[in-house]
């Protein structure tokens, strides 16, 4: 059983930058993908980027792609997001999730998730 805790979301003016970071337990943390979701007001879920276990391989969505980084450190079972450039269309409460195995765009496939950590952008 994997726990998934996020943090470092704050309100920001647009063009500055944040970074999240996912603090995991409880398994062996490079067995798992390691995945950044977002949820705004009054929309689905939505992936925002995936890394593999092993770091090498990653993912995002064409939204973030280029402003957003996704990495891990599997010596200190985190994940981070570090997300530059930000628009007021980045405003969401952001969460991170893992699973076994691949890489994955979709939310259900994720087994475990963080509490959530909120992201406002102002423009």
């Amino acid at each position: 059983q994997v726990q998934l805790v996020d943090s470092g979301g704050g309100l920001v003016q647009a063009g500055d930058s944040l970074r999240l970071s996912c603090a995991a337990s409880g398994g062996t943390f490079s067995n798992y993908v390691g995945g950044w979701f977002r949820q705004a007001p009054g929309k689905e879920r939505e992936f925002v980027a995936a890394i593999s276990g092993s770091g090498l391989s990653t993912k995002y969505a064409v939204s973030v792609k280029g402003r957003f980084t996704i990495s891990r450190d599997n010596a200190k079972n985190t994940v981070s997001l570090q997300m530059n450039s930000l628009k007021a269309e980045d405003t969401a409460v952001y969460y991170c999730a893992a699973k076994l195995f691949y890489v994955s765009v979709d939310s259900s496939a994720y087994s475990y998730w963080g509490q959530g950590t909120q992201v406002t952008v102002s423009s």
